[in-house]
C-alpha cells in the first residue's frame, strides 16, 4: 500500500482544487459560498448568474479527475493496474468533497465522478451521463438527475468492465454512494416538493 501513497496523495490534492470557488473569486470578485446554495459546484456557479463560469467549473472539475486517474494508470505496475487508478479515483472525489483548502467543505462530486469514470471505464461514464441527461431534461431537477446518474454508474461499470478485484469493486461502489449521500438534503426537498428546478430563480441550499 505504501506504493499507492504518492499517487493517491497527488490525486487528493488535484481533486481538492476548488475550481468553482477560484473562478468566481477571480472573475467576479465574489465568494461563491455566500451565493445561492453556497455550494462550490458548477450548478450553483451557473445559478449565480455566471453560466460561462458554471460550464468552465463543470469541465475543470471533470478534467482534474481524468488527469488524476490517467496519472495513476501511467505509474501503475501490472500488479496494481486496476487498483491504483481506482484508489486515485476515490482520492480525487474525497479531495473534491472535502478539500483541504476550504476547511474540508467542498462540492458534491458529480462532475469529478464523471471524470473518474471517463478515465476508468468511459462506456460506463457515457451510459451514466445519458441517464443524467434524460432525467435532467424530463424533470429539470439537476439533483435528481445527479443521483440517478450516480446510481447508474456501478451498473454500467460491471456491465462493461470485467475487473473484480476487491479494491476496484469497492471504489466503483463507494464513489456513487458518496455522491448520493451528498445529495441527502436535495432528496429530502424532492420528497417534500420544495426542490428547485434548474432555471428557477429560487435557490435552496
Amino acid at each position: 500500500m505504501k506504493s499507492f501513497l504518492p499517487i493517491v496523495t497527488i490525486a487528493y490534492l488535484l481533486g481538492s482544487i476548488p475550481f468553482g470557488y477560484l473562478l468566481v473569486r477571480i472573475f467576479r470578485k465574489q465568494d461563491i459560498r455566500a451565493t445561492g446554495s453556497g455550494n462550490i459546484g458548477a450548478t450553483n456557479v451557473a445559478r449565480s448568474g455566471a453560466k460561462g463560469l458554471g460550464i468552465a467549473t463543470l469541465l475543470l472539475d471533470c478534467l482534474k479527475a481524468v488527469v488524476a486517474v490517467l496519472l495513476a494508470k501511467h505509474f501503475a505496475t501490472p500488479a496494481m493496474a486496476a487498483d491504483l487508478p481506482a484508489a486515485a479515483g476515490v482520492a480525487t472525489i474525497l479531495g473534491h468533497v472535502f478539500p483541504v483548502w476550504l476547511g474540508f467543505k467542498g462540492g458534491k462530486g458529480v462532475a469529478s465522478a464523471l471524470g473518474v469514470f471517463l478515465a476508468l471505464c468511459w462506456p460506463a461514464a457515457l451510459g451514466a451521463l445519458g441517464a443524467f441527461l434524460l432525467v435532467a431534461v424530463a424533470t429539470r431537477y439537476i439533483s435528481l438527475a445527479s443521483v440517478v446518474g450516480a446510481a447508474a454508474l456501478p451498473v454500467f461499470v460491471f456491465l462493461f468492465d470485467a475487473t473484480r478485484t476487491p479494491l476496484f469493486v469497492a471504489s466503483v461502489l463507494f464513489i456513487p454512494l458518496l455522491v448520493v449521500l451528498k445529495h441527502g438534503s436535495n432528496l429530502s426537498r424532492l420528497r417534500a416538493g420544495t426542490e428547485t428546478k434548474f432555471g428557477s430563480k429560487k435557490v435552496t441550499a
